[in-house]
């Protein structure tokens, strides 16, 4: 691990919940650390991708999720989107103050859900995603496991493709 790699290492063996919260959070800085050490310029550059995939625009778009996962669902708080449309992925001219505002509501959404996963009394509490129905927080902790590692394969290819930095 590199020095701006602060991941702490999965339990081989653990409970259910640690397990899950401990995996997310590897995912989380996952992306936090595929992102380091880049310029405003180089985290908006849609090197891979004419939709406007961007390493900012997967930061911008992991908060949006945080946010509706655990305020909107599980919270139960109504639904306020940090961007309009997918205007997560809209970064194409993006400063240093556009990153810095997209870290610090990404930062300030996973310690929302960070908090509400450490007060709730176990992983059969249920939220209510809009038009769907219940959903436990054990079901949602597993959808942000599967957002995040599908994200971070994206976030691998761009980072490769911006400065050839591999790796985890």
């Amino acid at each position: 691990m590199s020095a701006a790699d602060s991941r702490v290492r999965r339990p081989p063996t653990a409970d259910e919940r640690t397990t899950l919260v401990a995996f997310l959070g590897w995912h989380r800085e996952t992306l936090r650390v595929k992102c380091a050490g880049l310029t405003a310029a180089q985290l908006a550059d849609r090197v891979l991708s004419p939709s406007g995939l961007s390493l900012l625009g997967l930061v911008r778009h992991a908060a949006e999720t945080e946010r509706f996962w655990f305020r909107t669902v599980m919270a139960g708080e109504p639904f306020e989107g940090l961007y309009a449309g997918d205007g997560a992925f809209d970064v194409a001219r993006a400063d240093e103050r556009t990153v810095d505002e997209a870290w610090a509501a990404w930062r300030r959404e996973v310690e929302f859900g960070e908090r509400f996963v450490d007060e709730a009394r176990d992983l059969d509490v249920a939220g209510d995603e809009p038009g769907e129905g219940p959903v436990s927080l054990r079901w949602v902790l597993m959808h942000l496991l599967e957002e995040y590692a599908r994200h971070n394969g994206h976030a691998d290819l761009l980072r490769e493709r911006l400065d050839g930095v591999v790796g985890l």
